[in-house]
């Protein structure tokens, strides 16, 4: 629970009041923040794409029997991304550019929430900074790469390319 802040009613821990103190939002809040702004501007597929992001995020919780922290929340959104990216590749075997579209739509809706992806050449060098950290010399050795380098990348690359890639920089 958050703590209150020298000058800074205890009883205020409302998203207006955190932005006042500058006490950064949860991914939650923002998500909350951005329905109610979809909601006003009658934005409809910003406002669905919300919702059912929220839900999973409740649904989430009740599962756990806590409320999640940012990295189980910001997990859920990836999972809400991956998701969508299934359905396109789905929709376009099926030839429905319709359904295409509109995931793409959701897709990027709900990325304006993810932190930002690493460029393919921040990666590499993450990635060869982990084979010189794990002593690493061979394909067989891969998990001990990943099991330093996953938790350095927590989200901002897709976990495929990233085993591909230390396959790649194992084997070459």
């Amino acid at each position: 629970m958050l703590q209150a802040t020298a000058g800074m009613n205890a009883g205020c821990l409302k998203a207006e009041c955190r932005t006042r103190y500058n006490v950064p939002m949860s991914i939650k809040e923002k998500l909350s923040k951005a329905l109610k702004e979809a909601m006003r501007s009658g934005d409809a597929v910003q406002k669905t794409t919300l919702r059912m992001a929220l839900a999973a995020i409740k649904n989430a919780e009740i599962q756990e029997g806590k409320p999640l922290d940012e990295k189980e929340t910001l997990r859920i959104l990836q999972k809400e991304v991956k998701s969508r990216k299934e359905s396109i590749r789905e929709a376009q075997r099926a030839n429905r550019p319709d359904l295409v579209h509109s995931a793409e739509a959701e897709i990027a809706v709900l990325e304006k929430f993810l932190p930002q992806a690493l460029s393919q050449e921040a990666l590499e060098n993450m990635i060869k900074a982990a084979i010189e950290e794990t002593g690493a010399g061979s394909p067989r050795e891969m998990g001990k790469v990943m099991r330093v380098l996953m938790p350095r990348i927590q989200g901002r690359a897709d976990g495929k390319l990233v085993s591909e890639l230390v396959r790649k920089a194992l084997q070459g």
